[in-house]
């Protein structure tokens, strides 16, 4: 019997959730995300040293602020792990422009000029935005630019609508911290079947694939492996490597849970969302509007941290060069 996670990749595209290259060479995923908290924890091992390296050193002769040798290091990263998958992978924007719509149009348009400049196409490269109302708007401008985006920390079928009408070319519906929410607030324990996050992902596919919405519907943050196989038949899932080895470890039979050829009859109506009645949805859910802005909290702290690394590195070299 095939591992549950070569049954799976029978039915999923295989995302790898990590900027560690020997877990991704030894999975054999289709694409990889990073974000600031991957690229902090990655760039702290010795084996990617050269990428940081190579960022501080462009830095300093070409004395560049800490935020654009940041940059250079996300794509550095993103350059590298486009070596190893045949498929995408995600840089995600500074939140802490998550509420800028200008500011992340920038920033993903710096972002593939840099990787074009390297040889990677935009067509090997996922924007990844918060899904705010602004993120939303940013995606709209991008994706006509032909800058395809992967909107991260979807909580809620609003922001998922949204992002849909926007034709952003996928989003990320965070699993495992909707779970974490629902356990902190009602005390109870679920199942994969009654996960809330697991649902939250299936009404989602139901309504995209209801209405004929083209936007990839990418399952993110696992906390287990529960969680995944309750998933099996999604367009896409990110899979952490711990979780990506759980998997290849169990050769019980998987059986597909998510098809477009079967979604439940009571999906709700098509959405049309202006900035009001997106706004007011999401204050609506107290669960989706808490772990976003915890969410963008969490990549803001992580994102300080890593330039506050780089820009020690700066100054040392610099010591170093007078």
């Amino acid at each position: 019997m095939a591992s549950k996670l070569d049954q799976l990749k029978t039915m999923t595209t295989i995302v790898a959730d990590t900027g560690d290259m020997e877990s991704i060479r030894a999975f054999k995923p289709t694409d990889c995300t990073t974000n600031p908290t991957l690229i902090l924890k990655a760039a702290q091992m010795d084996a990617y040293q050269h990428l940081v390296d190579e960022a501080i050193l462009w830095g300093v002769s070409r004395r560049r602020a800490t935020s654009e040798v940041c940059d250079r290091l996300a794509v550095n990263f993103g350059a590298e792990l486009a070596q190893i998958v045949p498929g995408r992978v995600s840089t995600e924007v500074d939140a802490d422009l998550s509420f800028d719509v200008q500011g992340m149009v920038d920033k993903g348009r710096a972002f593939i000029a840099d990787y074009e400049s390297r040889g990677v196409g935009r067509e090997r490269v996922l924007i990844k935005l918060a899904s705010t109302w602004e993120g939303v708007r940013a995606a709209q401008i991008l994706q006509k630019d032909g800058i395809d985006c992967n909107m991260t920390l979807i909580f809620g079928l609003a922001q998922a609508a949204a992002c849909g009408d926007a034709g952003a070319f996928l989003i990320s519906p965070f699993v495992g911290r909707i779970l974490d929410w629902h356990v902190k607030n009602e005390g109870k324990t679920f199942t994969a079947q009654t996960d809330p996050g697991v649902l939250s992902v299936h009404a989602i596919y139901g309504y995209y694939k209801a209405h004929g919405v083209s936007t990839v519907v990418m399952g993110a943050s696992f906390r287990n492996t529960g969680e995944i196989e309750a998933l099996a038949g999604c367009d896409r899932l990110t899979i952490s490597p711990q979780l990506l080895g759980e998997l290849a470890n169990d050769n019980g039979v998987l059986e597909r849970r998510l098809d477009p050829g079967r979604i439940d009859k009571d999906v709700p109506a098509r959405m049309t969302l202006d900035e009001k009645t997106f706004r007011y949805l999401l204050n609506e859910d107290a669960m989706a509007s808490e772990k976003l802005a915890e969410g963008i909290r969490l990549f803001s702290k992580d994102l300080r941290s890593l330039r506050d690394m780089v820009s020690k590195k700066l100054e040392s070299s610099e010591v170093r060069s007078i």
